[in-house]
């Protein structure tokens, strides 16, 4: 399992990384072919916020396999013992259900509907269900990072690691 979440973690890494230096070039041709030739580019727009909700999207779902997301901990820390596992996984499950049905089964409707449809992208002309791609694709990756962490926090080996991942660390003492 944990061959399997890095090569995720390097494959979501490497995306995010690409995606938003495109990302990044396109705003910066943008603002040059606005203000400087006089002539604003009429695609790199719409490149530029289709990219920005793909990286947004995957970019949330490595954070999460991370373990680096937003988390309000506070029962996490008054709680200690074996109680704090079972929060954990409690935690883990709303997030792998929210991922599962709103992202994946809601992201994977929206995007058959909206290319059954046939919509496009403006300037583009590409189909508007593959930008929605990247709500079930995230989605995906999210039930897959829940799926393995609940498996690393019953992973005898991972133990010491948990528990050191979630003690807080006190400022070393000066001497």
């Amino acid at each position: 399992m944990k061959q399997a979440v890095r090569l995720v973690n390097a494959v979501l890494g490497t995306l995010t990384v690409l995606v938003f230096t495109i990302l990044v070039v396109c705003v910066v041709w943008q603002v040059v072919s606005r203000f400087i030739l006089g002539t604003p580019s009429t695609t790199t727009d719409e490149i530029a916020r289709f990219l920005f909700m793909w990286v947004a999207f995957v970019g949330a779902a490595y954070t999460l396999g991370l373990k680096r997301h937003l988390a309000i901990d506070i029962v996490t820390l008054i709680i200690d013992g074996p109680a704090v596992r079972y929060i954990r996984v409690l935690v883990l499950l709303i997030v792998a259900a929210f991922a599962g049905v709103v992202m994946l089964y809601g992201g994977l409707e929206l995007m058959f509907k909206t290319l059954e449809s046939g919509q496009m992208t403006p300037a583009l002309r590409l189909p508007m269900g593959y930008v929605y791609g990247a709500i079930p694709f995230s989605g995906a990756m999210m039930l897959f990072y829940c799926a393995a962490l609940i498996v690393e926090l019953f992973d005898p080996e991972s133990e010491t690691e948990n528990e050191e991942a979630s003690t807080p660390t006190a400022p070393a003492e000066q001497d």
